[in-house]
């Protein structure tokens, strides 16, 4: 799949994988349908449930076949199928690390029952005891960090927790909605996931490349990226999305540094003008982007004082 590097496919991700000759993906995000009625462009999001655990089989096993021996396999999937795909996951030999909760604001309202706010993401890998995990690229100050003060604390930070509440679901007024894909999800997201569990020049894979998500967040680390998408459509507007992207990354290389910062701004949940005023905040929050970054990238607190400005205005 070397030649399909940086691009997105048209086509059936289970046809397109199962003729692959050798595994190619360091690292695959999956966002099927969840088979509750949403309106794609060219798929039925609603057949009988034997056909779509069937279906699901098919291309978890296609996607296993095109993940490297060290790879990671997320997949996110909504309440009514989790279980099964952790069954589907157990006879595939693929061993479970995080069953996590991707907790959001903005749920869906409900008349009868209880208003839905999560999904999950599961967390697979093939080998148990090799595997990327970058937990430097996902740390975040802890609480005896940014409220007490307490010398005990890791200078390092604290992994994230396995329920995920700082990532509100992409809503239709926001300013990363393509406007143009009925369930996007948040870039940020993605971006964690990719670099957690991937490294640079790795191939990351989404096999419902959807909007094209998986594929931004990969390029803006640093990754290759493959997708695939049955729609032309979305193909095509993710095509377009991904040119504007790689043309604002060449004319401003400094692009990417600032994103990470926004990253680890959504992660610790204060304000922007809050950290600037904070000289211990922003103090935590310079030491920590250090961290983030592996230490490849030391701004001065000066300058990151400067960005956390422009991203407050």
């Amino acid at each position: 799949m070397q030649d399909f590097h940086n691009k997105i496919i048209c086509g059936n991700c289970i046809d397109i994988l199962c003729k692959i000759d050798e595994p190619f993906a360091d690292l695959i995000f999956a966002d099927p349908p969840f088979n509750i009625g949403y309106k794609y462009d060219k798929y039925n999001d609603k057949v009988k449930k034997e056909k779509y655990l069937s279906w699901t089989k098919d291309w978890m096993s296609a996607c296993k076949k095109a993940l490297k021996p060290n790879g990671s396999f997320y997949i996110a999937i909504g309440d009514d199928y989790a279980a099964n795909i952790k069954v589907i996951a157990d006879e595939l030999g693929l061993v479970m690390r995080n069953w996590l909760i991707w907790h959001y604001t903005f749920g869906q309202q409900m008349k009868n029952k209880f208003a839905c706010s999560h999904t999950h993401i599961f967390y697979f890998v093939k080998d148990k005891n090799n595997f990327t995990f970058n937990d430097y690229a996902v740390r975040t100050p802890s609480d005896r960090q940014l409220l007490y003060n307490d010398k005990r604390a890791n200078p390092s930070g604290k992994m994230p927790d396995d329920v995920w509440s700082q990532f509100s679901r992409v809503c239709g007024t926001f300013k990363e909605r393509t406007g143009w894909h009925p369930c996007q999800m948040p870039e940020n997201l993605l971006k964690r996931i990719v670099a957690v569990s991937s490294n640079e020049e790795d191939c990351v894979l989404d096999p419902f490349s959807g909007s094209g998500t998986t594929a931004a967040a990969a390029m803006t680390l640093g990754r290759n990226y493959i997708g695939i998408d049955i729609s032309k459509e979305y193909v095509e507007k993710t095509n377009q999305r991904l040119a504007e992207l790689e043309n604002q990354i060449q004319n401003n290389p400094a692009r990417c540094n600032i994103e990470e910062l926004k990253r680890l701004l959504t992660d610790i949940k204060k304000p922007a003008k809050e950290i600037v005023k904070d000289k211990n905040l922003l103090t935590l929050f310079t030491n920590q982007f250090a961290v983030r970054t592996n230490n490849k990238t030391k701004y001065s607190q000066k300058e990151i004082a400067a960005v956390l400005e422009k991203l407050a205005n």
